[in-house]
């Protein structure tokens, strides 16, 4: 027998670190090989992580709440046949509140803790609440003090005559309700920061036709659910027309180096998909080359797997641009934030009937706005121009001939 490190994998295009959100074996338990054993999130997906080998697994390193660099040891599983390697040391968490454990019955405060030892979020917690560290008994690993503690510590106290600080509220209460922020939206929150400070954004907006994609859609919709078993969307149209689009126009399909610039002469296409407390952005690779039936099977099996948390690392990897269906949200204008390191970002918005001139009358037409943010180093406004006058051609201009098939 011998012992082998499971590492925190690389996750997506630009991701330096993961959190581990929960753990789905625990120390002890038989894992077997591509069994998913652990939930990670990053700012571009949350995961679960299959193991790549089969043994028990015998310590787990990173705790859930807690981020760590890509490659850092996550756990040791006893496997037969490995090499016997030196169990690595656990790898210094970034602040993030550690799981919780249970009390401990002999419990003691720890001399030698201090705010170097604390999680900021539970160092906001005491200061917040002006009390000493050093009169709380810490419960965490090497008697770290937890969220946990600091609560415990409250409730012994007696509560003051008029409660100055915000409480968390139960449901239906009038007053203040604070939320935990998520493994997940702290992610997307950084990511988010990092995206707005590294690029320049510029933003950009057309109105466009739908009337001949809509009737066809219309058309052809209850045949094509029937016939594959899931909706027929605007996506995989729209995919299609935004491919043919960047490939004349690279500059829009491409990432800012040091180096230089790097034109990606292929469609990697980023579909933003929303979720109850997340946006993942995986991605459909060479999408400039699929059909219009495997593109929309690869669109909606993307986005289910999404919803479901059954995304692997590949497939948020390697996205060259991305396109935002904010439209399906009832959305009808909107500046997105360029998912890092791409170069823009293309907003569909919502369809709706409209009053326009067409030919000196004034006729109702369905009409949808087109929202594009980019990377302003990169893109001026002309080379943003065009690459929005093709994209509005293709839908105005849409027709079944059109179709990749």
């Amino acid at each position: 027998m011998g012992r082998t490190t499971l590492k925190m994998p690389q996750l997506g295009e630009s991701v330096t670190e993961g959190t581990v959100d929960r753990w789905l074996k625990q120390e002890g338990d038989m894992v077997r090989r591509d069994e998913p054993i652990v939930e990670v999130v990053t700012d571009k997906v949350n995961a679960e992580i299959p193991s790549p080998f089969e043994g028990r697994l015998v310590r787990i390193d990173v705790q859930p709440g807690q981020t760590v660099p890509i490659g850092a040891a996550l756990a040791e599983i006893e496997v037969e046949g490995a090499t016997p390697t030196a169990p690595s040391a656990p790898p210094p968490p970034r602040p993030a509140e550690p799981r919780a454990e249970p009390p401990r019955a002999a419990a003691a405060p720890a001399p030698a803790t201090d705010h170097a030892r604390v999680s900021p979020a539970v160092r906001k917690l005491v200061q917040d609440h002006n009390l000493d560290l050093s009169q709380i008994a810490g419960t965490g690993p090497g008697g770290r003090v937890t969220r946990e503690d600091v609560q415990a510590y409250l409730a012994s106290k007696p509560a003051p005559a008029a409660a100055a600080a915000p409480a968390e509220a139960r449901t239906g209460e009038r007053g203040d309700e604070l939320v935990r922020i998520s493994a997940v939206r702290r992610q997307i929150a950084e990511h988010m920061v990092r995206s707005v400070s590294t690029s320049p954004h510029a933003w950009s907006l057309r109105e466009v036709d739908v009337t001949k994609l809509q009737a066809y859609r219309e058309a052809n919709k209850d045949e094509f659910s029937q016939r594959y078993g899931f909706p027929l969307s605007y996506v995989p149209f729209f995919v299609q027309i935004v491919s043919d689009a960047l490939l004349k126009n690279p500059y829009l399909n491409s990432t800012w180096t040091d180096e230089g610039i790097v034109l990606h002469h292929f469609v990697n296409m980023g579909i933003a998909v929303a979720l109850p407390d997340a946006l993942i952005v995986p991605v459909i690779k060479d999408a400039d080359l699929m059909g219009f039936t495997d593109l929309a099977h690869a669109i909606n099996d993307i986005a289910s797997r999404a919803r479901n948390k059954q995304l692997k690392p590949e497939d948020v990897r390697g996205g060259t641009f991305t396109l935002n269906n904010t439209g399906a949200l009832g959305s009808v204008a909107g500046q997105s934030i360029i998912n890092q390191p791409q170069a823009a970002i293309l907003s569909t918005e919502s369809i709706r009937k409209r009053p326009v001139v067409v030919n000196d009358e004034v006729v109702v037409r369905p009409i949808m706005n087109l929202t594009m943010s980019f990377d302003h180093r990169i893109i001026d406004g002309l080379a943003a121009s065009r690459f929005m006058n093709d994209v509005s051609r293709g839908i105005e201009e849409w027709s079944p001939a059109s179709l990749k098939l």
